[in-house]
């Protein structure tokens, strides 16, 4: 009995040395590694999850966070490597403005490390419904155009974009304007490209957009009487006289042709058919013409005078009557300009 005692007293005292052992283990483990505690800060991205088809986020909200971690050193460099991320569920979620703030998000993290703080401390989602809108593009221009030349069209290609969008944003946008088109001295109709000039918020829904520019340019026109334009005989060898033997011509001529108004009447062609077999004195009408200038539009004769003109036999062809002028009435010799 005594013996069967002994052997019991002494398998308590091994359970328990056995226990004071383990309990020192632990307390000398949690000691060497409470003592090489580390703190690390990771670039953390922020997870939007389960947001609804017909809502679309349209701020520019914070998209990672700054977590700084505090645990083990051994733990803490595999946490490097780990691909954490903060989820923000928003099934729920509806048009709205909503504050989150980070530290409720669910970061997973192994045992032993704990959070000292999340910067920023909240994030903004502001939520709307998703639409989609055909808006018109519109052109702005800048400069002046060549002398003696007029913008006629200017046309873009495609004239409206397909936007999909939050719906208050979108409301707001009555047109997308391009960036400046620089027209100035420009004299040739060409086709361009133009990027549009979009704010951030639109910039995000549709990127750098470009859209093709036609230029159509034109001459500008001024309305002008150009006096003095002498009348030539044609079809007949015989000496005649002409009376009147000028003509005055009210045409529609592109402005830069009146810089020299010295050569307008070079640019008119007058004339009378006569003809061999014409008996004279005769009556016969005149036929007006314009030269074409080469890098210029036609111009348009609109009226003349006169439209008819005496045809006399010349008897003395040695001497020449001089051609008859007329002097031009100042307020009537230009009229105002347009274009065609």
């Amino acid at each position: 009995m005594k013996l069967t005692k002994r052997y019991s007293q002494k398998g308590y005292q091994e359970i328990l040395l056995i226990f004071v052992s383990f309990a020192l283990g632990v307390l000398i483990w949690l000691l060497v590694v409470g003592a090489d505690q580390m703190d690390l800060t990771l670039t953390v991205p922020v997870e939007i999850l389960n947001l609804p088809k017909q809502l679309v986020i349209y701020n520019q909200y914070q998209k990672t966070a700054e977590v700084t971690l505090r645990g083990p050193r051994t733990i803490m460099q595999e946490m490097r490597n780990r691909n954490l991320s903060l989820p923000v569920d928003l099934s729920q979620a509806s048009s709205d403005t909503v504050v989150i703030s980070t530290d409720s998000l669910p970061l997973q993290l192994p045992s032993g490390i704990s959070v000292l703080r999340i910067q920023p401390a909240s994030i903004t989602l502001s939520i709307d419904q998703l639409v989609q809108r055909r808006i018109p593009v519109e052109a702005q221009v800048t400069g002046k155009v060549g002398l003696g030349y007029a913008l006629k069209e200017l046309t873009l290609t495609p004239n409206e974009i397909l936007v999909s969008g939050p719906e208050s944003l979108l409301a707001e946008q009555e047109v997308l304007k391009t960036v400046p088109i620089d027209l100035e001295g420009k004299t040739r109709s060409e086709t361009v490209p133009v990027n549009l000039a979009l704010s951030s918020e639109l910039m995000s829904l549709i990127g750098e957009t470009t859209v093709a520019a036609k230029i159509t340019m034109q001459e500008k026109f001024v309305e002008k009487i150009i006096y003095n334009i002498p009348i030539k005989a044609t079809a007949t060898d015989k000496p005649v006289l002409l009376k009147p033997d000028t003509v005055s011509v009210f045409a529609s001529l592109p402005e830069r042709l009146t810089i020299d108004p010295h050569g307008l009447s070079l640019l008119f062609i007058a004339s009378v058919q006569v003809g061999e077999d014409v008996s004279l004195p005769q009556t016969l009408p005149v036929e007006v013409s314009s030269v074409p200038v080469s890098g210029h539009e036609p111009i348009v004769i609109k009226s003349y005078t006169p439209q008819e003109v005496n045809v006399l036999p010349n008897n003395n062809p040695q001497k020449q009557s001089k051609p008859t002028l007329i002097k031009p009435d100042a307020k009537k010799e230009e009229r105002t300009s347009k274009t065609r």
